[in-house]
């Protein structure tokens, strides 16, 4: 979705579901790991017993289910390559 610019919102309950939007693109889901390509950059979302909720990404909504124990953003290097912004 390049040129568009959805709103991104995370709101994280009780570390147990994460609900997003400007979602753009699931890159990768397993128990442990669910990467997500968002309106702001590369989204990673960790944790145990992950699942996919909620999936709708016409409107870049999705939710996370499970024991979420962290989240961070990888952005673009110049040049191409991902790098950690946060951890």
């Amino acid at each position: 979705m390049e040129g568009t610019h959805l709103p991104h919102k995370l709101q994280l309950s009780e570390r147990k579901t994460l609900s997003m939007t400007g979602v753009t693109e699931v890159v990768s889901f397993d128990e442990t790991c669910v990467v997500l390509q968002t309106s702001l950059g590369l989204l990673i979302v960790q944790g145990q017993q992950l699942q996919l909720k909620n999936l709708s990404l016409d409107g870049g909504q999705v939710a996370v289910e499970g024991s979420i124990s962290a989240l961070s953003y990888e952005e673009p290097r110049q040049g191409g390559g991902w790098r950690r912004l946060f951890r």
